[in-house]
């Protein structure tokens, strides 16, 4: 059975697909840590306290005892890493930002796949604390070892590394790499525009915002296939009216896939470049200098799932008390089955017992909410 990879000896491992997943989660916006940033001394990793991050037990033990018994090689085993999205374009990355968008990046060292899946955010979820909220609140609460021990504990995954990026590292990122194609469609384009406006416009209000068409932004004007830039691309991934969150979240997973496109056509320096321009702006337990190593690898990688969690055929809606509006997994243990069998083509994955017990306390909590 294969499991995740979720120790740091792996981290080399990673082929540079962090490139363009530590920028596109810059787009969608989640999490903490605290990554200095020196201009003399270059990037300092954050060192995560792992005795903190809630692994279930079983899920621990296995993976404990399958990392004993590899024997080491160079390019092999599954990585999976956290990317965490917040609205910050103050700089602000810490513990008191709810999560806009959480990502579960899975990479297959051995065949090249690179797997992304999002976790819907107003999903109501253990959020790794033993109370039930939306989960996006879990980094606002404990910061990113809190949103790991979410993760961890609602899909027996085994996960310590993650990147968290504001808005504003999106931007610099995707106009770095000279922009990313994407189809837009007719219904898309006044939100896209509106979004772009709020991030760069003034406002007095703090609600309606004011901006310089062709000055302060590039409006988008037709429907269709095009390149958008940095600005254009962030705010595509904000759209929530076309298609509800559903839809954004894939709008997320297509810019990130479309940059990782881009960037298979772009030379070592060009990536490196791509990265300085992002590396300000983004908090991370991943070393840089580990990802500048592999740079040269990104044309070897491509995506090839991208799917939200829960799953649309394990999913109902639900108005729970003061939480408001929620997404309720039905069954948390059969998400998880259908989850592990999508990643690591474990059709008979057997959830573990804590596991289990966050499903049936769920079901309680919400079951007189179910619409």
């Amino acid at each position: 059975m294969v499991y995740v990879m979720g120790r740091k000896k792996w981290v080399k491992n990673l082929p540079l697909l962090i490139l363009e997943i530590v920028v596109l989660v810059a787009a969608i916006g989640i999490l903490l840590a605290t990554l200095k940033i020196t201009g003399e001394d270059g990037i300092e990793k954050v060192n995560l306290d792992e005795e903190k991050i809630v692994v279930n037990e079983e899920v621990k033990k296995e993976v404990t005892s399958s990392v004993e018994q590899k024997e080491e090689s160079k390019y092999t085993g599954v990585y999976n890493i956290a990317f965490f999205g917040v609205d910050a374009r103050d700089g602000n990355l810490g513990k008191g930002n709810r999560s806009d968008t959480i990502m579960i990046c899975s990479v297959d060292m051995d065949t090249h796949e690179i797997k992304l899946v999002s976790i819907y955010r107003d999903t109501y979820l253990n959020v790794g604390n033993d109370t039930y909220r939306k989960c996006n609140v879990a980094y606002a609460l404990g910061g990113p070892e809190q949103a790991l021990s979410m993760i961890n504990m609602n899909t027996d995954l085994y996960i310590t590394d993650y990147v968290t990026v504001g808005f504003d590292g999106l931007v610099e990122a995707i106009n770095a790499l000279g922009g990313v194609e994407i189809d837009v469609t007719e219904a898309e384009i006044q939100h896209l525009n509106n979004y772009q406006i709020s991030m760069v416009g003034t406002s007095e209000d703090g609600k309606h915002f004011t901006a310089s068409a062709g000055e302060d932004y590039i409006p988008v004007t037709e429907a269709g296939l095009q390149t958008l830039n940095g600005l254009q691309a962030t705010a595509y991934c904000r759209i929530r009216h076309v298609g509800n969150d559903f839809a954004r979240t894939e709008r997320q997973r297509t810019v990130l896939a479309a940059m990782l496109e881009k960037a298979k056509t772009a030379s070592v320096s060009e990536l490196s470049a791509t990265l300085n321009a992002v590396v300000p702006y983004i908090n991370t337990s991943v070393d840089i200098e580990d990802v500048m190593e592999v740079l040269g690898m990104v044309g070897d990688y491509h995506v090839t799932v991208s799917e939200g969690f829960p799953f649309m055929n394990h999913l109902s809606g639900a108005n729970i008390g003061t939480e408001g509006s929620c997404l309720v997994a039905n069954t948390l243990e059969e998400n998880v089955r259908e989850l592990h069998a999508l990643l690591f083509a474990d059709e008979a994955y057997e959830p573990s017992k804590e596991l289990k017990s966050f499903s049936a306390q769920i079901e309680t909590n919400t079951k007189d909410y179910i619409q």
